[in-house]
């Protein structure tokens, strides 16, 4: 019986004043199964391992990210045209910070009982993170991407260390300091 049709079978059950026979329609055929979540636990070095494994490659659309430091240091110098939120408020915040900044996905989510390790990491941006949530790629009708080449692409962070370097004022900034250290251990040209 198809999901939709048990729905419908329950429904129907209970219009005839039979909420057992609905119970008993859902939990053959729909049922619920709960899940214990293993939680989610990634270092920023672990991020910025796998943004560079991913090549700074959305594996959710295929578009380019960037290094989150990036958009901080024009945040920095544009406060008011690129401004930046803590808390990434939509309304105080340009979108680049949702659009282009990385995140680490769980391609199976963590709360349907995905593992919470390197095999079911993605890199992905906060806005298709945020539409994705607690659903498979299959419940969204998405793929999975191939990986970028971080020599190819580095998502900019050659630049974002170049930036840092030529004004070491903007390591004030704790955001900025800790993606700068990252980066300049991570990176390989």
């Amino acid at each position: 019986m198809e999901k939709i049709e048990a729905i419908e079978l329950a429904a129907l059950k209970l219009l005839q004043q039979s909420p057992s026979e609905a119970k008993t329609v859902i939990d053959k055929e729909y049922p619920f199964h709960k899940i214990v979540s293993q939680g989610r636990n990634y270092s920023d070095k672990e991020k910025m391992e796998q943004f560079i494994r991913d090549g700074f490659i959305d594996r959710y659309s295929g578009q380019k990210l960037v290094n989150p430091g990036i958009l901080k240091v024009l945040s920095n110098y544009m406060p008011e045209t690129f401004p930046y939120h803590s808390h990434w408020k939509m309304e105080e915040c340009h979108n680049a910070y949702w659009e282009f900044v990385p995140t680490v996905d769980h391609i199976y989510p963590v709360a349907l009982g995905g593992a919470d390790s390197m095999e079911n990491w993605a890199t992905t941006s906060m806005l298709h993170n945020s539409i994705k949530s607690n659903w498979t790629l299959e419940q969204l009708g998405w793929k999975l991407y191939d990986a970028g080449d971080y020599t190819r692409y580095d998502g900019l962070t050659r630049l974002f260390i170049k930036l840092v370097r030529s004004d070491e004022g903007l390591l004030k900034d704790t955001y900025i300091k800790r993606w700068y250290r990252l980066s300049v251990d991570f990176d390989k040209g």
